[in-house]
């Protein structure tokens, strides 16, 4: 039997619904001249109870090339109050580390993915492991061989019911040798997907891959993946022809069905979808661009919540969480504890202006705790 989450969600209008107890920033890792950028986040509750949002912290511009680190803010109260930036992984000497996913393993362990950006060229995600709540690491193991460009996003990483740890990812081929020796990839991308049933320790790549079977000049970028209620496996990406585009997988992850597109309306911008506790039903939380709210074409908002009882196949009348139109919202993370989702996304303040560029108003990671009633429309 369905849960309430599965109802549809009513409209609430062109604006987002005032701050309240329900629904309400609760934090702000601002932006500053040290750290023009904070993004792509992931949370992990330790055995004290206390909640550790892990995310990408840059110390050297506000690009995807800038240099950067993995840091760590944290919450004794369930994600009412947080400390301040600390950091967990430096560098390493290479252009940066980022996109963080952190999970909880069923043997209770916690297995941390980011990605090491080496150069323009070389982009792979490794994984650590914790045996002591995060007091110490794993020295990182790569999930890929090979040097490439592999994206993958944070917040990603999922354990299914098996056993299995799944992580997704987007492959952007290197255009060096028809570039002349320039660094640069194809911004079309491949999606594919790397499972290891040994908690981390190998790898394997599924054989199934699949580019966007229309034309685009982006392809299959930033993929995701959830489990069903039934033990089967959707996945997605983002895409520039005007929607989330689906794959779905009845093995486990070892092999994957053709990309459909979805009813999420949205730019190219990723979305991020999870199972609402205690039920069938998903949540995602996407940008809208399906026009039954204003937006800029050229901007990641507004910034919505959706609910699909059916397993990504329909999607409810989405709930406007974010309804500027000049700002970029994004790379969401979702986690449940107790009666609330916390969301951890990445605000990017427009238009460019001297006053925000000067300070450093480009990268901010928001912290928002929302009741699991208002994703159903119950709160007003």
């Amino acid at each position: 039997m369905l849960c309430a989450f599965c109802a549809f969600l009513r409209p609430i209008g062109l604006k987002a619904s005032p701050d309240s107890p329900e629904n309400r920033i609760v934090f702000t890792v601002e932006p500053s001249p040290a750290h023009p950028r904070n993004t792509e986040g992931s949370f992990v509750t330790l055995k004290s109870g206390r909640i550790v949002l892990f995310f990408s912290e840059f110390n050297g511009g506000k690009e995807d090339f800038s240099r950067g680190h993995i840091s760590e803010v944290h919450s004794d109260d369930q994600g009412v109050t947080w400390t301040q930036p600390a950091v967990v992984f430096d560098n390493g000497g290479n252009v940066n580390v980022m996109s963080v996913s952190v999970l909880r393993l069923a043997r209770g362990k916690i297995a941390i993915v980011y990605s090491i950006k080496k150069n323009a060229l070389d982009c792979r995600p490794v994984i650590r492991i914790s045996s002591d709540e995060t007091a110490t690491w794993s020295e990182p193991t790569y999930i890929v061989q090979a040097p490439g460009y592999f994206v993958v996003n944070n917040d990603r990483m999922i354990q299914t019911r098996t056993g299995r740890i799944i992580v997704p990812a987007a492959f952007h081929r290197s255009l060096t040798s028809v570039d002349r020796g320039a660094d640069t990839n194809d911004q079309h991308a491949i999606t594919l997907w790397y499972y290891s049933d040994d908690d981390g320790a190998t790898w394997t790549q599924s054989p199934t891959w699949w580019a966007l079977p229309v034309v685009s000049g982006a392809g299959l970028q930033e993929p995701g993946v959830v489990e069903l209620a039934d033990g089967s496996l959707f996945s997605w990406a983002r895409t520039d022809v005007g929607c989330e585009y689906s794959f779905r997988s009845q093995d486990n992850g070892a092999t994957w069905s053709a990309p459909e597109p979805t009813d999420l309306k949205s730019p190219l911008s990723p979305a991020s979808i999870k199972r609402l506790p205690q039920s069938s039903a998903l949540l995602a939380i996407y940008d809208d661009h399906s026009g039954r709210f204003p937006f800029d074409p050229d901007r990641r908002a507004p910034l919505v919540a959706a609910v699909s009882a059916d397993g990504g196949r329909t999607w409810s009348m989405p709930r406007v969480l974010e309804a500027g139109r000049v700002n970029w919202y994004c790379y969401t993370a979702i986690y449940f504890t107790g009666h609330t989702a916390l969301l951890a996304y990445w605000v990017k303040d427009a238009p460019l202006t001297p006053e925000n560029i000067k300070n450093g108003r480009m990268g901010r990671l928001r912290i928002r705790r929302v009741d699991l009633s208002w994703f159903s429309g119950s709160s007003s």
